[in-house]
């Protein structure tokens, strides 16, 4: 559920299809997202799921922002 969302989210905000979207996907290497991109899918996720981020968490993948909210809600 979390990562389904999550992948929702960063695919809208960059422009990308959703199965290209995995767990192992490296935000800023594999969508070519630039630190801008990144704050506004922060947000994003911040604002859907109720948590705040901490820029310096060390977020890479998709699979540490699902980790790092799942974390949170828990």
């Amino acid at each position: 559920m979390v990562f389904e969302k999550i992948q929702e989210i960063v695919a809208e905000e960059l422009d990308k299809e959703k199965d290209e979207i995995k767990l192992s996907t490296n935000i800023q290497e594999d969508l070519e997202a630039d630190s801008l991109d990144l704050f506004q899918i922060i947000n994003e996720i911040e604002d859907e799921f109720d948590v705040k981020i901490e820029t310096d968490e060390n977020i890479q993948t998709v699979d540490d922002l699902v980790k790092y909210v799942e974390k949170q809600q828990a």
